[in-house]
């Protein structure tokens, strides 16, 4: 018996780990990689409709603020119809193609994406607005140069939460046929065999560490401005707890040093 397999059967998840593994490997061609590919899609696909319909909802709620509270009001009802429900109904149109799980995830984002959004482009400060329209900014050069980059950090924080949230819930599209890697988790319990589910599970929360990662290094790259205003924050934070330690330090002993005049 080989020193893995040894420890594996004394350490009942370490063996689990080691099948899993060794599963994984050796389908890694067929049928992991596959779908893991459709997953990746399906994620992406959901997640680019979704951000590209609320970036508009968001643009006319601010612009005509008595629009936001139905907006809003229908994109959290949607958020709260069970995803399968949504996947059956699609099924008569869209049959067993990957708009069947695409559509319902795209909407699903909405009740994330069109709040942050909204948030985003009102914290953008009125001084700011003011000092693009006195650069000759029309409306359209001013939302996309000044508006939407001031906000950026706010969506982005929202893409993260919708883009970690469709990952997970792309698995449940398993159920009509689709899924990615949710297909590996039904297929492991119902063959009752824990090393597909175990892949599945591990691949899917890779997979949200990698988008959430990327989108930090995007927020990172598109706003460079952002790095170079907190390092004087950092360094007046750092001067101070400085002036804060010494102010506290416990004098020596014995008679002190009178001042000159």
């Amino acid at each position: 018996m080989s020193e893995a397999a040894a420890g594996a059967a004394d350490h009942p998840l370490w063996g689990w780990a080691v099948e899993s593994w060794t599963w994984g490997w050796a389908n890694l061609d067929d049928p992991v990689g596959p779908l893991l590919g459709e997953h990746l899609l399906l994620s992406l696909a959901s997640i680019a409709i979704g951000l590209a319909a609320a970036v508009p909802l968001g643009l006319l709620s601010v612009r005509y603020r008595f629009l936001y509270p139905p907006v809003l009001t229908g994109v959290n009802t949607l958020y709260a119809v069970p995803s399968l429900a949504l996947f059956f109904l699609l099924l008569p149109y869209t049959a067993f193609s990957p708009w069947t799980a695409i559509l319902p995830l795209a909407l699903y984002t909405l009740a994330i994406l069109v709040p942050n959004v909204v948030d985003g482009l009102t914290q953008v400060p009125d001084h700011v607005r003011q000092a693009a329209v006195a650069m000759g900014f029309g409306p359209l050069r001013r939302l996309l140069l000044v508006e939407l980059p001031v906000a950026l950090p706010v969506i982005i924080a929202g893409l993260r939460v919708a883009s970690v949230a469709t990952i997970s819930m792309v698995s449940v599209a398993s159920l009509v046929g689709l899924g990615g890697l949710g297909g590996l988790i039904t297929d492991g319990f119902n063959r009752d065999f824990a090393a597909p589910v175990v892949v599945g599970i591990v691949l899917s929360v890779l997979l949200a560490f990698a988008a959430d990662g990327g989108l930090v290094l995007l927020q990172r790259a598109l706003t460079p401005w952002a790095r170079r205003d907190a390092r004087p924050g950092r360094r007046r934070r750092r001067a101070a707890d400085r002036a804060a330690r010494a102010a506290t330090a416990p004098r020596p002993a014995g008679p002190q040093p009178e001042e000159s005049p």
